[in-house]
């Protein structure tokens, strides 16, 4: 899986880690499997209290691994082992969802790819669904008049794409996208946080490319039923577009808003449950994210 091949770039995988049992093995196993001959993998984990941990630095010892005191979701902690691959010389960060594994081949057609573009700056590849029935990710837009992203479930080319934007579930990213961006805004606790990363780098003039050939799969762990899951959805809708809109766009944000709030406040007056409290609360909460 790993060694000193400095003819080929070093690539570091992360895979965040939060309470991930069910698929955190798998997910480092597919990487082991790996035929990309310059890969180190790092586990960084946001406290999780599930044994998960455990049982990967037990079965893989060799792996770096990173514990967070907290859980710092996914930005945040992300950024922990991204600081980390950069002070080893990585030429390319690979950002995996513990939830997610990929085909042995899927790191070197990233890498290949580019390699021969030096405009890009993100690449992605394909991502199936866990059971291989539909495709999970192709590509992404925003649409911008109605606050919302959405996924491309379809194969446009078998060539290499262009994209709105790409899915933090899992993508390839340049260096040079760190130096010249930052890294992931902590701003956004859950959801979003891929979505401002591509903007901001396709704002600094880098390409975000989908690679039909590399294929991924991912099981939708954080899509599972989940009390908060509404809440952070509403509240890092709210922080990308506030952040992202200026001027007569930022009108229309604001005059959206207001219109969404009221209907938030229709809803729970017809019917008073978790999840229109959760929007309330997003709505409550997200200026002391904008500060």
């Amino acid at each position: 899986m790993t060694d000193n091949n400095m003819s080929h770039p070093k690539v570091f995988a992360i895979i965040l880690n939060y309470n991930g049992k069910d698929f955190l093995l798998s997910c480092i196993e597919s990487l082991y499997k790996s035929d990309y001959p310059n890969l180190e993998i790092v586990v960084v984990d946001n406290n999780s209290t599930d044994g998960s941990l455990e049982d990967a630095r037990e079965k893989f010892s060799r792996l770096h691994f990173i514990k967070n005191s907290e859980n710092m979701g996914f930005a945040a902690g992300n950024n922990v082992a991204i600081r980390f691959a950069l002070e080893k010389m990585a030429d390319y960060v690979f950002l995996l969802n513990n939830d997610a594994v990929v085909e042995p081949d899927a790191i070197s057609k990233l890498v290949t790819e580019a390699e021969k573009d030096s405009s890009g700056g993100i690449w992605s590849p394909v991502i199936l669904s866990w059971d291989k029935s539909r495709i999970w990710f192709a590509g992404g837009d925003v649409l911008w008049d109605k606050m919302k992203t959405f996924h491309i479930t379809t194969v446009p080319s078998d060539s290499p794409y262009q994209t709105g934007y790409v899915s933090g579930c899992a993508i390839l990213i340049k260096k040079d996208v760190f130096k010249k961006i930052g890294l992931f805004d902590e701003r956004f606790f859950l959801y979003y946080e891929d979505a401002d990363f591509s903007h901001q780098a396709k704002k600094a003039g880098f390409k975000l490319i989908i690679i039909p050939s590399a294929i991924a799969y991912h099981a939708e762990q954080s899509e599972a039923e989940n009390p908060s899951k509404l809440y952070w959805l509403v509240l890092s809708g709210i922080i990308f577009f506030k952040k992202n809109f200026h001027g007569s766009k930022g009108l229309w944000i604001a005059f959206y808003l207001m219109l969404r709030k009221f209907k938030n406040s229709l809803d729970l007056f017809a019917k008073n449950d978790e999840k229109k409290m959760n929007v309330r609360r997003a709505y409550r909460n997200y200026k002391k994210f904008l500060r």
